[in-house]
Order: structure tokens, then C-alpha cells, then sequence
């Protein structure tokens, strides 16, 4: 199947493409030798995971060799620990013992986690060297590779400390995603679904049609979900490059409450997708009291994720705690938690609550489970 191109065309920053397809790795090298941003550095630092390293590594290696780069390579512990402070320092350390230079350029083999941590260390490094994302799950390839947003966590919360970077080019290879588990592939699922309910009438149906055929893995839906997904957060992101327009906080449906339920829970314990999904669930629920959320598209968005696999958590914590992780969330403004909730399928509302009225609700989710 011949790749897809979709070009993210932000403004005030260079355009750059996402290729999707099956021989995306196998054309890195190429591919990258006819990109103006790096095609004369002089060294490329592939960071990447231990989970990665054994499957896709040396085909990164080998590719990049060919076309001839000179390669060096970095690998962190798999997991969100990783996503950290400590383990940026690390790299960065390790990047200037090579003699990396505001010439050379990082390469991102890797999920979410590899991503975030790569664009974070080149952003920073130097004042900032290119970066290039290679994504292996079906999240990364569908959100976090697409948009320019980096970061690590802190113990206090997820990605509260980060730059927007945009990357010089993303190589989304379909198969990589052969070698997900069920938990990673739902959890790439879950972010298909926020933003086919952001979108529009036309993508939420289409993913309501082929959820089966998205859960058993068929290349040509799973591409088109892709696909669907990168022009969506494109557009998204061309309208609000640093979330300041009010435009890009879309994006963080269904995140509110569920950077609480990763924080809380133990980040690791749910998949970041697995945490979104019930963040939606619930934000269109309390979306059904205070913007008038239509209870049909409720359910609908419940079929959807428990079609992708994405049941209900079996799982909760004490409102209150779980309001106190909230307002701990780079989201609260004047102390007040905000939620995107939806009016209607492709039309949204960013809301401050109250906290009385989200405890209410928090009471009623942990009462339900």
C-alpha cells in the first residue's frame, strides 16, 4: 500500500510532512537526505527505548547508515519514569559526550514517552537542534508526534515542564504496530475517538462504522484512521500553534480528569488512552449538566469506546482527591478547573466549573464503581 502524505503546514514555522505507510522505516535514511533541516548533519542521535531498541533499532540504524549518516543512538528505561527531569539530564549529558552540535539533529524511535522526552532534550540542548519523530504506537502516531508539544512529567503531575518544538518530519511506519500489545493498541484507539468526537459528524460516524474492523488491525482502516487523525490535530494545531487562541485546548478532551485517574492511580497503571477514555466519559456526562451535552451523544461516545475496547475503569478514588489532582492540572486558571465538553458531535465548549459542582459528579463516578 503506497504512503499517505499529510503536510502540517503551521504558521510561522517551516512545513513539514507525515508519511504513513508500511516501508516508512526502510525509506528513513532517504527521506530524511531530502529535508533541508537535516539532510547535512553532520551526527543524528537516535533516542529510543528498551522496549524498541530490539525490534526497530537497527532497521533505523541500518537506514540511516545507508543514506549516509553517521549514527549514534540512546536508550532509556521504557515507561513513563523515563519521562522525566533526571532522565533528560541524562541524555543531555550523553549528547554533549558525543559532541553533538546546533547542526546534528535527534531522531525519536519510540512511543509517547520517546517522543515527548526527544523533542524536550533537542528543544533545550544547544537553545534547540532539529528533531525527527519516528513514532511506533498508534498513539504516538495519531497525537503526540503531530503538533509540536513536549515535555516531561513532574511528581506533582504529567508534562509540567516542556516547549513547543515542532518536529522537521515524522516517518509514521504502519508496520510497527504489529508488535503492540491490546493495551497499547485501545490506548491509541481512545485518542482516534477524542478527536473523531472534536471533529465532526462525518469522522465520528465513519469510526462508529469501523470500530470492529480498527479493533481486528485492517491495514487500510487503520491507515485511514491515521490519517484522519494527523489532518485533524493539523488543522487544530495551525489555528493555535501554543494553545493561546483558546483553539488547541480541544485537544485536551477527556484529559482533565484523566491526568488525575494516571497521577492518582500510579502513572503506568492505566495506559494514557485507557485514562483519556474515561476523562470523556465523564467530561460528557458533567457536559450533559452544564452545556447541555445531548444524552444521545453520550451513549453514542460510550458504543464508540467500549466498541474500541475502552470499557469504564473499574476503578476510582475520593472526589476530593481526585479535584485536588485536578487543580494541580496546567489546565486550572484562577484556581478553577476547566473542562472541554462537547455541545454536539464536531462542536465544543471550553468550561471553568465550580468545585462544588465537580465534586458532585466525582461523587457520582465513585459511587459507580
Amino acid at each position: 500500500m503506497p504512503a499517505t502524505k499529510v503536510v502540517v503546514n503551521i504558521p510561522g514555522e517551516v512545513p513539514y510532512d507525515v508519511r504513513i505507510g508500511d516501508a516508512v522505516l526502510e525509506g528513513l535514511g532517504t527521506s530524511l537526505k531530502r529535508l533541508p533541516a537535516v539532510a547535512d548533519a553532520p551526527h543524528l542521535l537516535i533516542l529510543t527505548d528498551t522496549n524498541v531498541a530490539p525490534l526497530y533499532l537497527d532497521a533505523a540504524k541500518a537506514s540511516l547508515k545507508i543514506a549516509g549518516f553517521r549514527v549514534s543512538d540512546v536508550v532509556v528505561p521504557a515507561g513513563e519514569e523515563a519521562k522525566s527531569v533526571a532522565v533528560a539530564g541524562e541524555v543531555w549529558n550523553a549528547m554533549a559526550a558525543l559532541g553533538l552540535t546546533r547542526d546534528c539533529a535527534v531522531v525519536a524511535l519510540g512511543g509517547g514517552v520517546v517522543g515527548d522526552l526527544a523533542g524536550f532534550v533537542a528543544s533545550t540542548y544547544m537553545r534547540g537542534i532539529p528533531f525527527v519523530q519516528v513514532p511506533t504506537t498508534l498513539l504516538a502516531m495519531v497525537d503526540s508526534s503531530v503538533g509540536g508539544k513536549t515535555g516531561v512529567n513532574l511528581e506533582a503531575g504529567k508534562n509540567l515542564v516542556g516547549t513547543f518544538k515542532q518536529p522537521a518530519y515524522v516517518a509514521a511506519c504502519t508496520a510497527t504496530l504489529v508488535t503492540l500489545d491490546e493495551r497499547e493498541w485501545a490506548c491509541g484507539c481512545a485518542e482516534i475517538a477524542k478527536a473523531a468526537v472534536i471533529d465532526s459528524d462525518e469522522f465520528f460516524f465513519w469510526m462508529m462504522d469501523h470500530a470492529e474492523a480498527m479493533v481486528a488491525r485492517a491495514d487500510a482502516v487503520v491507515a485511514e484512521a491515521i490519517a484522519r487523525s494527523v489532518v485533524f490535530k493539523a488543522n487544530v494545531v495551525a489555528a493555535d500553534k501554543t494553545e493561546s487562541r483558546g483553539v488547541r485546548e480541544c485537544l485536551n478532551y477527556g484529559h482533565t480528569l484523566g491526568h488525575a485517574v494516571e497521577a492518582l492511580a500510579g502513572f503506568g497503571t492505566f495506559s494514557h488512552g485507557a485514562a483519556v477514555a474515561e476523562g470523556m466519559r465523564f467530561a460528557a456526562r458533567l457536559g450533559a449538566d452544564v452545556v447541555g451535552t445531548p444524552p444521545e451523544l453520550v451513549e453514542a461516545q460510550g458504543e464508540l469506546l467500549d466498541g474500541l475496547g475502552l470499557p469504564s475503569l473499574a476503578w476510582s478514588a475520593p472526589a476530593e482527591e481526585m479535584l485536588a489532582a485536578m487543580k494541580r492540572d496546567k489546565k486550572t486558571r484562577g484556581g478553577q478547573v476547566r473542562f472541554v465538553m462537547p455541545r454536539d458531535i464536531g462542536a465544543w465548549e471550553l468550561v471553568g466549573v465550580d468545585d462544588a459542582v465537580i465534586l458532585e459528579h466525582l461523587r457520582a463516578w465513585e459511587a459507580s464503581k
